[in-house]
């Protein structure tokens, strides 16, 4: 064979194992803490609205017990999607050195105007009244360093307890809290949907303070990726978006509650009428866009370092990338 045909047939070779490298799709793996609260541990259930699913990309997901631990899996290079909360974006930015992270679609939105505020709740029959009563308590949290863990303990500094000093906090699932609470192996527990409502919580226990009321509004929970993952993917994560769009706003849509109450009832194993609630006003408040409050993220960053969880603030909006879900919502105008 002569080298210049040696040559073409390398240069084929190449163009076809390229092709083949790019037909590669690309995957993208999520986190979610709560389900059905959580986008990541529905998506599934819908990707027959996903286009570019097989194509371009897949998605896989993946349950946490809470958002701190996602920020080891983000380090390791084992998760592309962080559903990190508002507390734990800066953990990894400061506190683990992951400058790189990047703020890229909300999640969603606790105490927004006219939609929901989780709370944490108290025996009803017990001598807990006000949260000055927690002192010398034991309260519950999902992990250290998570949105509802950050926000219980800055109500209680607002009253003048700190924690191991004051009270102490343990860790636990939030499906095994209710029980934890009526045991009296705790004294608080946070509540958050679809656990808030579970009519056997309703019987015992009763709200003591909101985040709301601890923390004001938050951008409570963001999807967060890495800067290299995005600026190698830009165009697979482009699709990503775009079918998530799709499938979020499907979720968002009244005429597809009873669908959607049966798919998360099937996941939660609980009857589809105890989710009348989900996505309405008596939910948390999810933009249809994707767009996160990256303002009300500015100020909870700003008072996760006024708490001393972080040694410093930053600017949020130099740390997030906007740009994919914008492009995402031109093309489904």
């Amino acid at each position: 064979m002569s080298t210049k045909k040696k040559y073409v047939l390398a240069g084929l070779c190449i163009i076809a194992f390229a092709g083949m490298a790019q037909a590669e799709p690309l995957k993208i793996r999520g986190s979610w803490v709560a389900p059905v609260s959580n986008w990541a541990s529905i998506w599934l259930e819908k990707k027959d609205l996903a286009v570019h699913f097989g194509q371009s990309y897949v998605f896989e997901s993946a349950r946490y017990a809470g958002t701190p631990p996602m920020i080891t899996a983000l380090a390791n290079n084992e998760l592309e999607i962080g559903d990190l909360a508002y507390s734990t974006l800066p953990i990894a930015i400061e506190n683990a050195g992951m400058d790189d992270l990047r703020v890229v679609a909300d999640e969603f939105q606790d105490g927004a105007a006219g939609y929901r505020a989780d709370d944490y709740q108290v025996l009803a029959d017990g001598p807990i009244q006000k949260v000055e009563d927690l002192k010398g308590k034991v309260l519950a949290t999902n992990a250290m360093g998570s949105g509802v863990d950050v926000a219980m303990r800055a109500m209680l500094r607002k009253h003048g307890m700190e924690a191991n000093r004051d009270y102490t906090v343990v860790e636990a699932p939030f499906p095994g809290m209710r029980a934890m609470l009526a045991e009296k192996k705790v004294d608080l527990i946070p509540t958050v949907l679809p656990f808030a409502l579970d009519p056997e919580l309703k019987k015992i226990a009763h709200p003591l303070f909101s985040i709301t009321d601890a923390i004001g509004v938050s951008q409570f929970a963001m999807w967060a990726m890495r800067k290299p993952f995005i600026d190698a993917h830009r165009a697979a994560i482009v699709d990503f978006m775009e079918d998530s769009m799709r499938i979020e706003r499907w979720y968002l849509d009244p005429k597809n509650h009873d669908a959607a109450a049966e798919i998360a009832a099937r996941i939660t194993k609980q009857p589809p009428e105890r989710f009348g609630w989900l996505f309405t006003k008596a939910d948390y408040y999810r933009n249809p866009d994707m767009r996160p409050d990256l303002d009300a993220l500015q100020k909870n960053v700003d008072m996760t370092k006024d708490l001393g969880f972080v040694k410093a603030s930053f600017d949020v909006k130099a740390h997030s990338d906007l740009s994919m879900i914008e492009e995402a919502a031109k093309r489904l105008k």
